[in-house]
Formats: C-alpha cells, structure tokens, sequence
C-alpha cells in the first residue's frame, strides 16, 4: 500500500495562524505536517518577522527582492500564506471570519494585544462556541510579568537553564552560556500542539472549545526536568558542569588523538566493557569506581585517568571498539556530518520540495514515523500572501468578484 497517498492524521483540522517568529510556527508547522490545513495570517508587505531574518536567502529570481529567509523557512512548511491587514475594519471583519470556519487559532501578541481588534479569546468565542484558541507569551496570561515581552534568550536565562549551560566558573572560559538554537521557542511550540490535540480531545466530548495559555517561561522551567528535581529534593542549586552530568559518570565529551568523542556510560555493566576497551579492566572493581554513586563521588579522578588514555587513539577507533561491546559513544559533528550520515540519510531526515523560488528546497524532515497516516509534504513555505485568494475561495465561499472588490491578491 502506498501510504503517500492516505489522508494525514489530522486531515480535516483547520488551523488559523496568527503567529510569528518561531514558537507558534513551530506548532503549526507541526500540525500541518500531520494532516491539518493550516492558514497563516501575515502582513501585507512585511509578513512574519523572520521573512527578514537573513541572510542566509533562498535567492528570489524577482532581483528587487532578497528571497526567503532560511530561518522563515524552518518553520512553516506545508502551511497557505494569507496577507490580511489587522488594522482596517475589512482585515479584521475577514480574521473573524476565518476563525468562524477555524477549529484551532495560534496565536502569540502581547497580553491583550489582539482585544482591540475584537480577535481575542473572549470575542471570537461568541462567534465560534467550537474554537480552541491557544495564545503563547513569555509569562502567561496572569502574573506580575504578564504584560512584559518575553523572548527565548531572556528565557534560557530567567528560566534557570543558563545557569546550567557551559563551563564552570572555576574554568577557563567558565560562565554562562544559551543552548546553540532557540530551544525554548522549540519546546513550547511542541507543548502547544500536544496541548492543543488534547483540547480537541476534550471537545469531541464536551462540544465545546476552550483557551489554551501558554508561557515561554512555564515550559522552560518544566523542561528543567532532572535538574529541577535535584534542587528541589536536594536543596543545592544545580551549577554549570559543561558537557559533565550531574547524575551519571562518566557521561561527557573526552579527547582523542584527533578531536572528541562523547561516551555515555549509563550502568555499571557498561562501565565494565568500557574499563576492557580502554585496556584497563580493573577500574570497574576499583572500589571507587565500581558503582555509579562511587564514580559520581570521585568523579575528577576517574576523568583525568579516562582522558589520559583515549587521547591516544582517534575518534573513529574508539567509537568503533566501543560499539562493538555495546559502549554508547560517538562523534561530536558539525552540521555538514550530521547531514553526510548513512544513519541521518536512511531516515531521510533531509529533503527537498519544489519552491517558487527553487525547484530543489533543502529542508529539515519531520522525525515523525506513523505506519497508517505518515506525514505528508504538501507546500513549501509559501511566500508572502501566495494563498489569499485560495483561502478566502476555500475557507469562506468568496467569488472573484468578491475578491476583486477588497483587493484580494491574484494568486491561486
């Protein structure tokens, strides 16, 4: 059976995107990648704030224009672009209208930011009993920071996770550090779609939809997970270790003849094949190295005796004598071996869509496997307004005429 040709898990699902940047693009994108028909809201003229969020572009072949930001293009496959302008009557009459015929509204202004067009929970809930309306900010929709703008990188570092990236102060280039992509904005665009699949749960029951607040800092302190509970149960704050685990030796970066390597080592039985790979077998019933508790205790002591020894191999022996005893170890790759990877490659964790502006656009796939409704690749990150006059034909039943009359833009 071909299963590019079944219907998407969430076919049948609309979903009107009021957001930008990435968090809620992220949510949709992941939706849309599932099945649903997602419509994304921009500006006439200007669009979703990362449409300028370059270089690098996807060169455009119009010379008076730069192209798609890669960055755009991260984050909204498979979605229709619709321009409509939130300050005039007209736009916001045809917002409404779109959320009227919406089961699921993204959307991420300011606290109370989209009251003032009549677009807020509150107003299209009278119009459409049905809608599940999530809105993403930094702190949430109540608190004594609600009204502040709140965005990834501050959150890395009010949320706590800065304090546990990067070296120890006590080390040389100590200090803290963000996580290398916007984790946090990731993160939260992932708790909105299971928050929001939850909700339409919950209305094939009830009938009826329902708000869905979500914070950048609530998800970011949640997502503290092992390091939260430490303190908590512990009452010591966690510190930066640098690639060190707080919980597990050893479970960090270590030098080679040639670079570094990552070992994992997560119980004492691997402990023991890792002693006989690195030619010293009578560590794994050294007294202070036999239990995971006793490696974590005198933790300083066993690295320094680990390192001294790979450093005199390569990277690529090592891994392969480690994975031969089932040893979790490998690499620490730049992007372009991540991407040259057979394991990378055979998941097809790379792909390619025809774009206006490419016929080959190198995109991220979705890790998503799902035997009976996988994800489809259906649109390309659209350019700006490309489905204005699909959509509003598709979503509201407006002629060309119609179209016509409030200037709708020409492309089918």
């Amino acid at each position: 059976m071909d299963t590019s040709l079944l219907p998407g898990a969430l076919a049948g699902l609309r979903v009107l995107d009021l957001s930008r940047v990435l968090a809620g693009p992220w949510s949709g994108q992941l939706l849309a990648d599932l099945g649903a028909d997602v419509v994304k809201v921009e500006r006439p003229g200007a669009g979703d704030d990362t449409r300028a969020w370059g270089p690098p572009w996807l060169e455009s072949p119009d010379t008076e224009r730069k192209g798609e930001s890669a960055y755009f293009l991260c984050a909204n496959r498979n979605k229709r672009s619709v321009t409509l302008d939130l300050g005039s009557p007209e736009g916001r009459a045809l917002v409404r209208r779109l959320a009227c015929e919406a089961d699921v509204l993204l959307e991420n202004f300011k606290v109370g930011g989209l009251k003032q067009y009549g677009l807020d929970y509150a107003s299209l809930r009278e119009l459409n009993p049905r809608l599940i309306y999530c809105s993403i900010t930094g702190f949430g929709q109540t608190g004594p920071y609600a009204n502040r703008a709140g965005y990834d990188f501050l959150i890395q570092g009010m949320g706590g996770l800065m304090s546990l990236t990067g070296r120890a102060d006590s080390e040389a280039g100590g200090g803290p550090l963000k996580v290398g992509v916007a984790l946090t904005d990731i993160l939260t665009g992932l708790y909105a779609s299971v928050a929001v699949l939850a909700a339409l749960k919950r209305r094939d029951v009830s009938g009826e939809g329902q708000h869905i607040d979500l914070a950048l800092l609530d998800v970011q302190i949640a997502c503290l997970a092992n390091q939260a509970s430490n303190y908590l149960v512990g009452g010591v704050a966690p510190h930066r270790m640098g690639n060190a685990h707080p919980n597990i030796v050893p479970y960090q970066d270590f030098p080679t003849a040639d670079g570094y390597m990552i070992i994992a080592v997560g119980n004492d039985g691997q402990f023991a094949n890792l002693c006989k790979t690195l030619g010293c077998p009578q560590w794994a019933t050294d007294a202070r190295f036999a239990t995971n508790s006793q490696r974590v205790r005198h933790r300083s002591d066993l690295v320094a005796l680990i390192r001294d020894v790979t450093m005199g191999q390569t990277t690529d022996f090592w891994v392969q004598a480690m994975e031969a005893v089932g040893v979790p170890c490998g690499p620490i790759n730049s992007l372009d071996r991540v991407f040259a990877d057979p394991q990378v490659q055979s998941r097809n964790m790379r792909i390619e869509m025809e774009h206006p502006h490419s016929d080959q656009l190198p995109l991220v796939g979705n890790p998503i496997r799902m035997s009976e409704s996988p994800v489809q690749y259906r649109h390309a990150p659209p350019t700006l307004g490309q489905h204005t006059r699909q959509v509003l034909t598709d979503w509201l039943k407006m002629t060309d005429a119609e179209l016509d009359e409030i200037g709708a833009g020409n492309t089918k």
